[in-house]
C-alpha cells in the first residue's frame, strides 16, 4: 500500500448553540481537503489535509494531519503546483485513509459536545407487520429436526 504513515496535528471543536436549544433541520456537511503537498524524498510524499464537519450554525468539528506517500513524488508535487489536484488512483487511497482515521475522532468530539454524530444514520425501514398466529394453527405447526 503507497500509504506510509498517518498523523493528526489538531482537532478543534466547537459548539456554537446552547445545550438543549432546538434547531430544526440540522445540515451537517462534511468536507476533506488537501491543503499542501511536499517532496521528502524522491519516492516519498506528504500530503497536508484538513477535514471537518459543519454542524449550520450550531457547531464545527476541524481536523488537520499529514499522510505520508510512497510514490512518484516530484510528479505528484509537480502536478498539485500546477492544478491543486491529485491523479485519481492517489486521491481516492489519501481520502479513504484521512476518512477512517478521522471520522472516530470526530464522532467522539461529537458526542463530547452533546452534537449528532457526523455519520448519517441507517435508512429506516418499517418492519411489515406481522399477523399474529390464530388458535386455530396452534399445535398444528410442523416439526423440525
Amino acid at each position: 500500500m503507497p500509504i506510509k504513515s498517518f498523523e493528526l496535528i489538531s482537532i478543534d471543536a466547537k459548539r456554537f448553540s446552547k445545550l438543549g436549544e432546538r434547531i430544526p433541520h440540522l445540515r451537517v456537511d462534511q468536507n476533506t481537503a488537501v491543503t499542501n503537498v511536499s517532496v521528502l524524498s524522491d519516492k516519498e510524499a506528504q500530503f497536508d489535509f484538513r477535514f471537518t464537519v459543519n454542524y449550520m450554525g450550531v457547531g464545527m468539528i476541524k481536523i488537520e494531519g499529514k499522510v505520508m506517500w510512497e510514490g512518484e513524488a516530484k510528479a505528484l508535487a509537480s502536478q498539485w503546483s500546477q492544478t491543486n489536484q491529485l491523479p485519481n488512483d492517489v486521491f481516492g487511497p489519501v481520502l479513504t485513509a484521512i476518512y477512517s482515521n478521522c471520522m472516530p475522532s470526530a464522532v467522539t468530539s461529537a458526542r463530547d459536545l452533546a452534537l449528532p454524530p457526523p455519520i448519517p444514520p441507517p435508512p429506516y425501514q418499517a418492519a411489515a407487520p406481522q399477523k399474529p398466529p390464530s388458535s386455530k394453527d396452534k399445535g398444528r405447526s410442523m416439526e423440525v429436526a
